[in-house]
């Protein structure tokens, strides 16, 4: 591909400034790198609120890891349950602070191993205010969900994971891992194709997410987890996104995967019914 291609692309598609340089140098921009234009949008409105982020003193963590393990060992699939209000294609409930610790209260009860709170407020209606309400109501280890493409965002959060994302952050993803690392934060850092495994393997995070949604395209195939778990060895395994029943956790246990992040299909309905039924899917 010529520079002159190159720089027409540029014109036509975004592509986030930190992950420019990291992504010419190792995929063809015109077939690969599009970005979707909900998720443009959804950065450029990220850069924005991480420009107004203020520094939070660190927390007391959760340990991650050992509360997966804790739900193998009792026999559980363990479930991230995602207190998650809306995404640009769907709307489950307006859910308010007081309202999202409700929530994941009735998640906990459930079974699940951690809580995923949505912290992106235009597209996901998520706050801020929801994680803090979360982390303090229940037990569990909570995942701060969010795009997140500042140092700033990873220092005002109040939680025991981040969702840290290799195909926005690019080059800068090992930088990203190691900060939260210092903050004492566990970094889940999400992958949805073997190039952005191999840059996940290569940082110090212990925990891999599989997103099966195709950030191009928006499009979800769980099939994604079947094909990249087996090659994340010695790490957490999270498979994430189109898990809608509890036969669809069962193939993405067997596939590899540790752990599953759900959302929708726990919202819609009765939430501590919903987290059950996935936690004691066989």
């Amino acid at each position: 591909m010529t520079p002159e291609k190159k720089v027409r692309y540029y014109e036509h598609c975004y592509i986030n400034p930190a992950c420019i340089r990291y992504i010419s140098k190792t995929r063809l921009i015109g077939e690969h790198c599009i970005m979707h234009k909900v998720l443009k949008d959804i950065l450029e409105l990220a850069e924005k609120r991480a420009a107004l982020a203020q520094p939070a003193p660190r927390v007391e963590t959760r340990d991650f890891i050992s509360c997966i393990k804790k739900a193998k060992r009792d026999g559980r699939i363990p479930l991230i349950a995602e207190v998650k209000p809306a995404s640009p294609t769907s709307v489950n409930r307006a859910v308010t602070g007081a309202e999202a610790a409700l929530i994941a209260k009735e998640m906990e009860r459930g079974g699940a191993a951690a809580i995923s709170v949505l912290t992106e407020p235009h597209f996901f209606r998520g706050s801020l205010e929801n994680l803090e309400s979360v982390r303090n109501a229940v037990k569990l280890p909570v995942l701060r969900k969010d795009f997140i493409v500042s140092e700033l965002q990873v220092l005002e959060t109040r939680a025991d994971l981040i969702l840290l994302i290799a195909r926005v952050l690019g080059e800068q993803l090992n930088d990203f891992v190691e900060l939260s690392l210092s903050r004492g934060i566990e970094p889940l850092v999400e992958v949805h194709d073997e190039q952005e495994l191999r840059a996940a393997l290569a940082t110090g995070a212990r925990a891999i997410g599989i997103n099966n949604r195709n950030l191009d395209t928006m499009e979800v195939d769980i099939a994604t987890t079947e094909r990249l778990a087996p090659k994340a060895k010695h790490r957490i395994v999270v498979s994430e996104s189109g898990i809608g029943t509890p036969e669809d956790a069962v193939r993405m246990i067997r596939a590899g995967a540790d752990a599953l992040l759900v959302g929708n299909a726990i919202m819609k309905g009765d939430v501590y019914s919903n987290t059950r039924r996935f936690v004691r899917a066989q």
